[in-house]
């Protein structure tokens, strides 16, 4: 799948932001045989140590009768790194 961003997309510093927190915790996730197009995922963003960090949790599509499991995902938005890998019960 190849698609070109506008140019309002690109200048929107948090779109720009989110884009890339995603990009990290998405190949963090394949590293964990996590696959994302098969996940319900969502973006929070919290603050931590007197900044914000993004966190990303991805669940299961199919969670009917099924108890836990999320691979949750925080990264740095300053630099993109990863800060904790989390897996929920």
């Amino acid at each position: 799948m190849s698609a070109t961003l506008s140019s309002d997309v690109l200048q929107d510093d948090i779109a720009v932001a989110i884009a890339r927190a995603i990009a990290a915790a998405n190949k963090r996730a394949r590293e964990l045989n996590i696959d994302a197009m098969q996940s319900i995922i969502s973006l929070t963003q919290y603050p931590q140590n007197d900044s914000w960090v993004w966190r990303v949790n991805y669940g299961a599509k199919d969670y009917i009768g099924r108890r836990g499991g999320d691979l949750i995902i925080e990264v740095n938005p300053e630099d993109i790194s990863i800060q904790r890998v989390l897996w929920g019960q």
